[in-house]
């Protein structure tokens, strides 16, 4: 397989990941180009590159940006924008994360503690919605509470076993 097939296959393969995790596939596959780039890519490169619009472009850039893993890099001398991508992927599972816990968990967690604090009027159907959801609470917050304790880590010691450990 040469560069161009590999390239390819990564790309289109982390595109398709990408939507069973959530993210749409132009995001992914523009979020695989930039994290293989030893340079950054300006719009017009992604474009190219993917054979996506100018709007499909700068939509997902603006999301990946907002997701914390690419950023603007500033090229003297040059008008266009360009952009970069976080590397490490250490610190990239970090900010996926840290991102996933603001955006699904915590507003899970918000509604299954409401839900699981209503008032008991006796009734099985009551009595099981709050043992079914409180038990469901209990899990997602101590998911949460581990998940933040490994993303506050910031490359120490720990999460660098960890990571070796599961290699």
């Amino acid at each position: 397989m040469n560069y161009k097939e590999a390239k390819d296959k990564f790309i289109s393969s982390w595109g398709a990941l990408g939507a069973l995790w959530g993210i749409n596939k132009a995001m992914a596959q523009i979020h695989a180009l930039l994290f293989i780039s030893p340079e950054p890519l300006s719009m017009e490169d992604i474009m190219e590159d993917l054979a996506i619009s100018r709007g499909n472009a700068s939509t997902n850039l603006r999301g990946l940006i907002d997701w914390g893993i690419i950023h603007k890099v500033n090229i003297a001398g040059e008008r266009k924008e360009y952009f970069g991508c976080e590397k490490d992927v250490i610190e990239l599972s970090r900010i996926i994360a840290k991102e996933r816990s603001r955006r699904e968990l915590q507003p899970t967690i918000k509604i299954l503690k409401e839900v699981s604090s209503i008032e008991d009027d006796g009734s099985k159907k009551t009595q099981e919605l709050i043992k079914q959801t409180k038990a469901m609470y209990d899990m997602a917050d101590t998911a949460d509470t581990m998940l933040n304790r490994i993303v506050k880590q910031e490359q120490n010691w720990m999460t660098k076993t960890l990571v070796k450990f599961l290699k």
